[in-house]
């Protein structure tokens, strides 16, 4: 529950995924491209390409979903795993907005102060995650915890640019081999 990068500044509406797309050209950013053989769990809105896997589209994907029913393909099964995996993902998030609720309504300050408050509640998230410090917090997100502690390992060559055809076609690859697994 540590946040590895944050991109604060962007002025204006964007989308994540475009966002992204332009952090991971941007040499200068210091974004932590995946090392081979791990990826970036995304949402589907984002591109399944080299270092980001995504789950199926137009299959079963949230939790609340899979309490109604079980999964049933290979394909539903992998979507459950990865949405539990992601759940790890927007319960940081939850844990980080429920201590610093300046950022849900940013106050009307300028826009580099507001960068700079959202770069600041992200360190100090950080700072008390990894000082291991007591809090309640993250004490009540660990308990409701449901996390698989089992990490796979895939072969996997050098990542390629984001938008690469050939980096789609071997996550879907990829994504495929994973949910053999769970057949």
């Amino acid at each position: 529950m540590i946040f590895i990068f944050v991109w604060a500044g962007w002025e204006g509406v964007a989308h994540d995924s475009r966002i992204l797309k332009e952090v991971v050209s941007d040499v200068d950013s210091g974004f932590p491209v995946p090392p081979p053989n791990k990826y970036y769990l995304c949402d589907a809105a984002y591109a399944n390409t080299r270092g980001f896997l995504t789950p199926y589209c137009n299959t079963t994907y949230w939790l609340g979903d899979f309490r109604r029913r079980r999964a049933l393909s290979k394909e539903e099964k992998f979507n459950h795993a990865h949405a539990q995996l992601r759940n790890v993902i927007e319960r940081t998030y939850g844990v980080l907005k429920a201590r610093f609720p300046i950022l849900k309504q940013m106050a009307p300050y300028t826009f580099s102060t507001q960068r700079d408050i959202v770069i600041a509640c992200f360190a100090v998230h950080n700072f008390i995650r990894m000082g291991k410090l007591e809090d309640e917090l993250f004490d009540q997100c660990d308990m409701n915890a449901d996390e698989d502690e089992n990490e796979k390992q895939f072969n996997e060559p050098e990542n390629e640019p984001l938008s690469s055809l050939q980096g789609t076609h071997y996550m879907n690859n990829l994504r495929d081999q994973i949910a053999l697994k769970f057949q």
